[in-house]
């Protein structure tokens, strides 16, 4: 058996080293950079003190750089402490600029932030009511500005009309609601006649109605939706879970009784918290 060569092994471990050394190293990390700027950028984005403003972000390490122009000198600790809560930043290099004169931009986007908000929350509450056995057939318009709304349209019961104000005015963000809706007396027999057709329709299946049912309960501002657990059988919705009062579970039946599609609630498991001795 030939002996290797001392010269030949050197050289062949020599050739592959760089390939065995770069195999080694380990992931490179602009990924994980890129999700950190990311996130960093969606944070300040979603603050409503600071999306006004264009606040150009770079991630190196644990160190988010900032650049750009902020109206006062709130706003630059803000973006910093926002920056610093962020999974993964430990360190800011805060180069923010103050620049007083950008008031007149900021209200510009302020008030274009508010135009998205306010379409939000107007298809908010046109999708609470469509999914209402009472109101889901009636041509309501909702409009919204600036969390004042205001409901028009024609239905075919006061109870209808009455429900349509509850469900704006419970929807989280509104401050006040106009409810300018009509009785028409000629529609009502066919509003009636197309409801009693909802109701029995058997497409509305009990995801559809358990997903519905959990919606509302977060979209609620009197109620504690994630505490609420829903489960649905055949039309019928069980709530369980813990509230902080009667009168929680008291609307949770009701928000969950006028959704489409449930032939009954029961909320025998959905326990009321009891209040601590202080």
């Amino acid at each position: 058996m030939p002996v290797p060569n001392p010269l030949a092994i050197a050289a062949a471990v020599f050739l592959l080293l760089p390939v065995a050394t770069f195999a080694a190293e380990p992931v490179p990390s602009n990924l994980q950079q890129a999700r950190q700027e990311g996130a960093l950028q969606t944070a300040l984005a979603l603050n409503r003190l600071l999306n006004p403003f264009k606040i150009e972000v770079r991630v190196q390490g644990a160190t988010a750089h900032l650049q750009g122009q902020v109206e006062n000198e709130v706003e630059r600790e803000l973006a910093e402490q926002v920056a610093l809560a962020t999974l993964g930043i430990e360190k800011v290099q805060n180069d923010l600029q103050v620049n007083a004169e950008l008031v007149e931009q900021a209200l510009e986007r302020r008030a274009y932030a508010q135009r998205l908000e306010d379409a939000t929350l107007a298809a908010i509450i046109r999708a609470r009511l469509l999914w209402s056995t009472h109101t889901q057939a009636a041509p309501i318009e909702v409009e919204s500005r600036e969390g004042v709304v205001t409901l028009r349209g024609q239905v075919s019961s006061a109870e209808a009309k009455e429900l349509a104000g509850v469900l704006a005015t419970s929807t989280e963000g509104v401050f006040l609601v106009n409810n300018l809706i009509s009785l028409n007396a000629a529609d009502m027999a066919k509003l009636r006649k197309e409801q009693q057709e909802i109701r029995s329709d058997p497409q509305l299946s009990d995801a559809w109605i358990n997903d519905k049912v959990q919606t509302s309960f977060m979209y609620s501002r009197n109620l504690d939706g994630p505490n609420i657990k829903v489960t649905t059988q055949e039309g019928v919705v069980r709530l369980s879970g813990e509230v902080v009062s009667s009168e929680q579970k008291t609307i949770a039946v009701e928000v969950a009784r006028q959704i489409r599609g449930v032939r009954g609630v029961d909320a025998d498991m959905l326990k009321v918290a009891s209040k601590v001795q202080g």
